[in-house]
């Protein structure tokens, strides 16, 4: 598909100040961002990391108990010799009345089209400064989208990401995702999802064996990520679209070569 227009958009060096522009095809901001079909790419993606479920057909039914009949003045459960309450599913040690079944369908399905809309949808809700702020994110007064020249690529201290984040006026960003953790209530505290952490920007850089890739991922809620790599769950994490999203201008580059291919199609 021939690009008609294009939109300009600030590239910021490595302290924080403008250094130019770079294009961006018009119709990734301008593409209509679709909650619903983000949330169905996201639930697609999420149901893959789930794991079967099942439990083994003779839990609870390994007993010797057997219903006494009528004629005693007690329920007609099944009974051991002594009287204990067995193999049903309202007694101790009973089995489940609807154990979970490694046969059922725990994965979603999405077609490959309406995956690539979704992408797309999502990657154009990180270029709406105000889709941004519904979703939670504070970018104060940085200009949305977020473009860093090469060289940002360098900085190898977490120290140094954290200064640069301040200079272009995510202060409030940061406070926001060092904020103390939630206790999450429910039985979730005991497996292992005590804590429910805030999600920080998403920074895109152009290789995965860059500097600032260990430097950034110190910060909590930060992820690092390549254009190849990235998906609607890092987009869109929980399926809620408008990450706070900084880029590299490489990453860039190729991330528009990436929808360009899903457009042309």
């Amino acid at each position: 598909m021939m690009r008609l227009e294009e939109v300009k958009v600030k590239v910021l060096n490595e302290n924080g100040e403008e250094d130019g522009e770079a294009s961006v095809p018009s119709f990734i901001p301008e593409t209509s961002v679709e909650e619903y079909l983000i949330r169905r790419a996201f639930l697609a993606l999420h149901s893959r990391r789930l794991q079967p479920q099942g439990r083994d057909p003779m839990a609870g039914k390994r007993t010797t108990a057997e219903s006494w009949g009528v004629g005693y003045g007690m329920a007609r459960v099944p009974r051991t010799e002594r009287g204990v309450a067995r193999l049903a599913p309202m007694t101790v040690k009973g089995r489940l009345t609807h154990p979970p079944r490694v046969e059922k369908k725990i994965r979603k399905e999405i077609n490959r089209k309406e995956y690539r809309k979704a992408f797309l949808s999502a990657l154009s809700a990180t270029f709406s400064k105000e889709t941004v702020e519904k979703r939670g994110h504070k970018p104060g007064s940085a200009a949305i989208p977020i473009v860093f020249t090469e060289d940002v690529e360098k900085v190898s201290k977490t120290r140094d990401v954290i200064n640069l984040f301040e200079k272009i006026g995510l202060g409030q960003e940061l406070e926001r995702i060092y904020e103390k953790p939630k206790i999450r209530c429910g039985k979730s505290r005991w497996r292992g999802r005590r804590l429910r952490r805030r999600v920080g920007p998403l920074l895109v850089v152009s290789s995965s064996k860059a500097s600032i890739v260990k430097a950034a991922s110190g910060i909590p809620g930060v992820d690092v990520k390549t254009p190849e790599k990235i998906s609607v769950m890092d987009l869109a994490p929980g399926g809620v679209p408008g990450r706070l999203t900084i880029w590299t201008l490489p990453a860039l580059t190729r991330i528009v070569r990436r929808v360009e291919k899903y457009v042309a199609k």
